[in-house]
C-alpha cells in the first residue's frame, strides 16, 4: 500500500497531474466537471517550490499556438501565494512570444489563424423565436446553453460554437436568423506584440495599461500609468524589455472571460503543462479522448 501511494506521488510530481474543469469557458472542447490529464513534461518540467528555489524548468520546449494549456492564476486575490500554489486555469494559447495579435477594444483577437470549431461567438435572435430555439437546441442535444443577455432592441443573445451555429442554421434555414452580435470588421483592432524574453516591446496608447500592469505585477518593478504613459522607477518609458516569455490564452466562450482578456499575458513561470486526455468524462464516448 505504501509503495502504491509513493508511486502515485512520484508520478503526479514528476510526470502527469490532473485537474478538473471549473467552468463552461472551454465548451465544447471540455465540459464543466471533466477531469483532464496534464503532461508536466510537455513544455519541460517546472521545478516545484518556486518560493524556495525560484523559477527553473528542465528540458524546456515551446508552447505552440492552438495548444490547450494548464497554468496558475496570473492575477490571484491573494498575491502573497507562491505562483505554483495558486489555483489552476485552462485555456487555449493563441499568442506565443514574438507574435503580433490584432486585438479590439474588448481584447478579442481578430483574424487569428488559430481556429477551433468549438470556439464560440455571440448571436442574437428575436425574442418571440425563443421557444423554437429551445426546441431545436433540445433536438440537437445542445445542453447548458442559457441566455447570455439582451440587445437594446430586446432580442435574445446566446453563445454558439461555429459547429453549433452550422447545425442550427441547417435545421432552421430561413425560419430563424442568427445575427452575429459583433459582425466581422465592425470593431477597430490594434497590434499587440506578445512579449518575448530579452526583446523590447514598444508602448502605445492602446497597450499602455496592459504593459504597465505586467511590469508591476509580473516583472516586479515600480511601474505606474499616468494617462497613456507608463512610468518605471519614476521615469517615463516608451518601450520595455521583458525578463521572461509571455503567452496570450483564451477560452472558447466569449461570455466567460477567465482568460487573457481579464488577466493579460500569462508569464512562462505560470505554465504547468499541456492538457492531454480526458480521464473523467461528463458524457459517454469521451473517456481518454485526446484533447485538441
Amino acid at each position: 500500500m505504501i509503495i502504491a501511494v509513493l508511486a502515485v506521488i512520484i508520478v503526479r510530481t514528476l510526470f502527469v497531474t490532473s485537474c478538473f474543469i471549473p467552468s463552461s469557458g472551454m465548451e465544447n472542447t471540455l465540459y464543466r466537471g471533466e477531469g483532464v490529464l496534464v503532461g508536466k513534461w510537455s513544455y519541460g518540467w517546472r521545478v516545484p517550490l518556486q518560493s524556495v528555489f525560484g523559477y527553473k524548468r528542465l528540458l524546456p520546449s515551446e508552447v505552440r499556438q492552438g495548444d490547450i494549456v494548464v497554468f496558475n492564476n496570473p492575477m490571484p486575490a491573494d498575491t502573497s501565494l507562491s505562483v505554483d500554489r495558486r489555483e489552476l486555469y485552462i485555456s487555449r494559447c493563441i499568442g506565443t512570444p514574438g507574435d503580433t495579435l490584432m486585438l479590439n477594444n474588448q481584447l478579442i483577437a481578430e483574424g487569428t489563424d488559430v481556429f477551433s470549431p468549438d470556439t464560440k461567438a455571440l448571436y442574437s435572435y428575436p425574442a418571440e423565436r425563443d421557444e423554437a430555439m429551445d426546441s431545436v437546441l433540445h433536438s440537437l442535444g445542445i445542453t447548458d446553453n442559457q441566455l447570455a443577455g439582451y440587445t437594446p432592441e430586446g432580442n435574445y443573445i446566446r453563445s454558439f460554437s461555429y459547429y453549433e451555429h452550422y447545425l442550427i442554421t441547417q435545421r432552421l434555414g430561413e425560419k430563424l436568423k442568427l445575427a452575429p452580435l459583433y459582425p466581422e470588421n465592425s470593431r477597430k483592432a490594434y497590434p499587440f506584440v506578445v512579449p518575448q524574453k530579452g526583446v523590447a516591446v514598444k508602448i502605445y496608447p492602446w497597450n499602455a495599461a496592459l504593459i504597465g500592469n505586467m511590469i508591476a505585477f509580473h516583472e516586479k518593478r515600480d511601474a505606474s500609468l499616468k494617462g497613456d504613459t507608463v512610468y518605471v522607477d519614476g521615469m517615463p518609458v516608451k518601450e520595455y524589455t521583458f525578463s521572461q516569455d509571455y503567452y496570450w490564452m483564451v477560452s472558447n466562450d466569449p461570455v466567460n472571460i477567465n482568460d487573457s482578456r481579464l488577466f493579460g499575458f500569462v508569464p512562462e513561470n505560470h505554465i504547468i503543462g499541456k492538457a492531454l486526455r480526458i480521464w473523467y468524462p461528463s458524457k459517454k464516448g469521451r473517456f481518454m479522448k485526446k484533447i485538441q
